[in-house]
């Protein structure tokens, strides 16, 4: 298993080095740049100056020039100065970062702890007027958009019966490191964990339930219940051992598909994370933001098929030997 997660990270090296190049290149294709857009109408500013400016940063080195710049400092940490906000992109991520990922884990856990539920309840109970319901919610899930469900939760929720923020991540008049402050936190995270929540349960809930209802009918579950095997026990020990273990490897998906739905849920609800960052700074033609935070989430989707490839490893050997 070790060699295996080994061999895994040696193949994540050129994976990360081409998706920087990609992502540097189609950065670098983008019209304008966030020099030039600062000061474009200024009269205070001539456009001799602007162009002393793009000369001062390397904005007119060629391409190559400046990728080989940026892996180097990239290698050190040091992922370059936001032009729009006047400060370095490692310490502008720091705070966004953590705002995003408690955003993902929220929405992951909610999503899990609804959808494993429901998946068992429609595969036992299949072809039922609850596994109908089940099944209803589940199409509806995944038909409707996630920007269309947040503006409406946003709506009803937020405004109409003003149950939860509808905006930021935190109350800032409350003082920090204090209880209120976490409790603050939560409240604002609710509406738009939900929100991704909700809607993030379809192929969990499709997949659990297709796959006890295939379960039931194997052999070996014929076996136990001839042998007088009480039915809860055959669902216990037979049945959702095996159609629960593959979900534990679908988890590595799950975070990558969270990662582009941050984008949607953060801008909507003014959640201050890397999703509302990457819109402000495409917006204001920040290159170096928005290299930074792709290479991210590339870096994290990496890493999440990565986390599924040893999960499913660990439950079938046979993935190792290939």
């Amino acid at each position: 298993m070790v060699k295996f997660i080994l061999r895994r990270m040696l193949v994540m090296i050129p994976q990360l080095f081409l998706l920087s190049l990609i992502i540097f290149v189609l950065a670098k294709q983008m019209p304008g740049d966030a020099v030039t857009g600062a000061f474009m109408g200024n009269p205070n500013v001539t456009p001799e100056q602007v162009e002393k400016i793009r000369e001062q940063y390397g904005l007119n080195d060629p391409w190559y020039v400046q990728y080989g710049a940026w892996v180097g400092k990239a290698v050190k940490g040091d992922l370059g100065q936001s032009y729009t906000h006047k400060q370095p992109v490692t310490s502008l991520l720091a705070g966004r970062v953590a705002n995003t990922i408690t955003l993902s884990l929220f929405v992951l856990i909610v999503s899990y702890a609804v959808a494993i539920p429901l998946g068992i309840i429609a595969g036992r109970w299949s072809d039922t007027w609850v596994d109908k319901l089940i099944v209803t919610y589940n199409y509806f899930s995944f038909a409707t958009p996630l920007f269309v469900f947040a503006l409406l939760m946003l709506f009803v929720f937020g405004f109409i019966l003003g149950w939860f923020p509808t905006g930021g991540s935190v109350d800032i008049r409350i003082e920090s490191g204090t209880f209120a402050q976490f409790m603050s936190k939560l409240h604002h995270l609710v509406l738009p964990g939900l929100s991704g929540a909700l809607l993030a349960t379809f192929g969990t809930i499709q997949y659990l339930r297709n796959d006890i209802i295939d379960t039931k009918l194997k052999d070996f579950v014929k076996t136990a219940r001839s042998k007088g095997v009480p039915e809860g026990k055959v669902y216990t020990r037979h049945i959702l051992r095996n159609s629960l273990l593959p979900i534990a490897a679908f988890l590595g998906y799950e975070i990558t598909g969270l990662i582009g739905g941050s984008i949607f849920l953060e801008t909507i609800f003014s959640y201050p994370g890397l999703g509302q960052l990457f819109i402000q700074s495409i917006t204001g033609r920040d290159f170096t933001v928005v290299t930074a935070i792709v290479m991210i989430s590339g870096a994290a989707v990496i890493v999440g098929t990565m986390l599924s490839d040893v999960i499913l490893s660990a439950i079938d050997p046979r993935i190792r030997i290939e």
